[in-house]
């Protein structure tokens, strides 16, 4: 544009083009903001949208692990009940003479065998719902599945060893559902994990650089 046509133009045409400049400019600004908001907007959206999948994901793991306890555990408490009556079957096994057993009474015989039979048919099935035995003669004491009942002078064995199991135990799955009744040796050797090191040789020179 020459000079003249600068001069021609009135103050009116000056201002509209400086105001209609001024407007472009707030234009690419306002997009800029808006931009920017957005982008804001979306991490936001992204970071809620992870929490509520890790929080599905925690509740599924929650859910899955009570269904499985539900379906592992829910025999527990019959199974507790049904022990009693394993124990009274085992005790009236026990409670027979040596004499009448080999009497050769033929009743007397098939009602023992019905007996015994009955017993462990009753430990089968409960073991079949994951309900199993604890006899645990010879391993080592655990309090969270053994009760101690006395202590037994034995020196042949380490001592806290499982000697003598007065009455058996019973577990399901990780549960105990009664602790087993144990006699725990005592005066025997020391475990390698109970055994103190013995202290070694004085070092002096270690001593003296001290």
């Amino acid at each position: 544009m020459s000079d003249q046509a600068k001069d021609e133009r009135t103050p009116e045409d000056i201002e509209a083009t400086q105001a209609s400049g001024e407007r472009a400019e707030g234009g690419v600004d306002g997009d800029y903001e808006a931009l920017v908001r957005l982008l804001k907007e979306n991490e936001e959206l992204k970071d809620r949208a992870l929490r509520v999948a890790a929080e599905m994901e925690n509740l599924r793991r929650r859910t899955a692990r009570d269904v499985h306890d539900a379906r592992t555990y829910a025999v527990a408490n019959f199974a507790r009940d049904m022990l009693s009556v394993s124990d009274n079957l085992r005790r009236a096994l026990d409670a027979i003479p040596a004499e009448a057993k080999a009497s050769g009474d033929a009743g007397f015989k098939a009602l023992i065998e019905g007996v015994d039979l009955t017993e462990r048919a009753m430990l089968s099935a409960l073991e079949r719902h994951g309900v199993k035995k604890l006899a645990p003669e010879g391993e080592k004491f655990d309090p969270n599945f053994h009760q101690a009942m006395f202590e037994v002078p034995n020196p042949e064995v380490p001592a806290g060893t499982v000697v003598q199991v007065v009455q058996p135990g019973y577990s399901i799955g990780e549960r105990v559902l009664r602790p087993a009744m144990v006699g725990v040796a005592k005066g025997g050797p020391k475990t390698a994990a109970e055994a103190k090191v013995e202290p070694g040789p004085v070092n002096e020179q270690a001593e003296k650089d001290a």
